[in-house]
């Protein structure tokens, strides 16, 4: 008679990972602890978000690594607290770049599940810290050395989507502080026990060199204005820009919705910024208005400008230089145009900061700085009209 073969026993997990489901689709991921015989939970800040994408699955497979990850460092640590042994500093074998990536996600998730910047920002930073440190780097080995080592990575690194260009100093102090606050997060959720930015001295950090700011005169913006062009969807959206200072993804993502009209008939644009996910309210003046199409029966969720995702710097650049205007000028450059003319009629820093939902009246301070510039040059083209001296 053959021996019996004996079934192999299932062994039953002390910790589970379980998940949750949220209003917004999300599922949030929990730990199911039981030991003997009480039941605890642990919500591990983790999300699962809906897998509509590949990105959103390569961020699924990511997040469920980390939280398997914490699962099984709970589980030892479990066990190894029974047996009396302490396991403190256990969590700072977690994997840094899946923190990042996770904390991408976040980002995602507080801004409606929408990608916006913040949540590219993290992206591109755990790219680089893969490229400076490796996939496998843990926050065991995230020292002040580390983060000085990263800083000098910075300075000689080529941009992730340009390979032929560096990193310029404004983006790598941005790195910078993308990893100051990921670090501060994971102080938070008591993976590190203090961030090692904060032995760093501000002089050994980077520091962003002045940038200049290219923008048009309003001589120039009426040359724009009276040369034709084929693409007017994208030239009359780029003079719509110079009057409102909307970024290109908001005059993107206008609808005719947005354009609404307060109690005195004015115009005003009630929407979200894409940079930043903030409501605004927008006045708009009538030369800006002069660029929108014609609405004719268009529906609310219709869009004003038919702009593609690629290419308009491109046409622009062709009808800059059809204007015969000799400057290197994208879409971008309208935002620009903007704040400087609102600056040089004299309009209140503070208020232009405002117009252009700026979060720091420092930011705006750059085109203060360019009208103080043009003044200076303005008045120094006077040096030597008379001839007296």
């Amino acid at each position: 008679m053959a021996a019996k073969t004996k079934e192999t026993a299932k062994v039953k997990e002390p910790i589970r990972l379980r998940t949750k489901k949220l209003a917004n689709g999300n599922q949030s991921l929990y730990l199911d602890f039981y030991s003997e015989g009480k039941r605890e939970y642990e919500f591990l800040k983790l999300y699962l978000v809906p897998e509509n994408s590949a990105a959103n699955k390569e961020v699924n497979k990511e997040t469920l690594k980390l939280a398997n990850a914490i699962k099984a460092q709970k589980i030892v640590e479990l066990q190894n607290n029974r047996h009396g042994f302490s396991m403190v500093g256990t969590k700072s074998k977690a994997s840094l770049i899946q923190y990042v990536v996770q904390f991408a996600a976040r980002k995602q998730e507080q801004a409606g599940g929408v990608k916006r910047g913040n949540h590219q920002a993290y992206l591109a930073l755990a790219h680089h810290l893969k490229q400076y440190g490796g996939d496998k780097t843990t926050f065991k080995e995230v020292d002040k050395k580390y983060c000085m080592g990263f800083i000098d990575y910075l300075k000689t690194a080529k941009s992730q989507h340009k390979p032929s260009e560096s990193i310029i100093s404004g983006t790598q102090l941005f790195y910078i502080q993308k990893l100051t606050a990921v670090l501060y997060a994971a102080v938070t959720d008591e993976i590190i026990a203090v961030n090692p930015f904060g032995q760093i001295k501000s002089e050994e950090k980077p520091k962003q060199n002045p940038r200049e700011v290219n923008y048009l005169s309003i001589e120039e913006v009426r040359r724009l204005i009276d040369t034709p062009s084929f693409y007017t969807d994208i030239t009359n959206g780029f003079l719509f820009s110079c009057f409102t200072g909307l970024r290109f993804s908001d005059v993107k993502g206008l609808t005719w919705g947005k354009l609404q009209k307060d109690s005195n008939g004015k115009t005003f644009i009630r929407f979200t910024q894409q940079k930043t996910g903030k409501w605004e309210i927008l006045p708009v003046s009538n030369e800006a208005i002069k660029f929108l199409p014609e609405c004719g029966d268009a529906k609310d969720n219709d869009r004003v400008y038919n702009l593609s995702s690629n290419g308009y710097n491109s046409v622009i650049k062709t009808w800059v230089k059809a204007a015969g205007i000799d400057k290197k000028v994208s879409f971008h450059v309208a935002r620009h145009t903007n704040a400087t003319l609102l600056l040089s009629l004299e309009v209140p820093i503070e208020t232009v900061s405002k117009l252009l939902g700026h979060a720091d009246k420092k930011t705006t301070q750059i085109y203060a700085k360019v009208i103080d510039k043009s003044k200076r040059d303005a008045v120094d083209k006077l040096d030597g009209l008379t001839g007296i001296f």
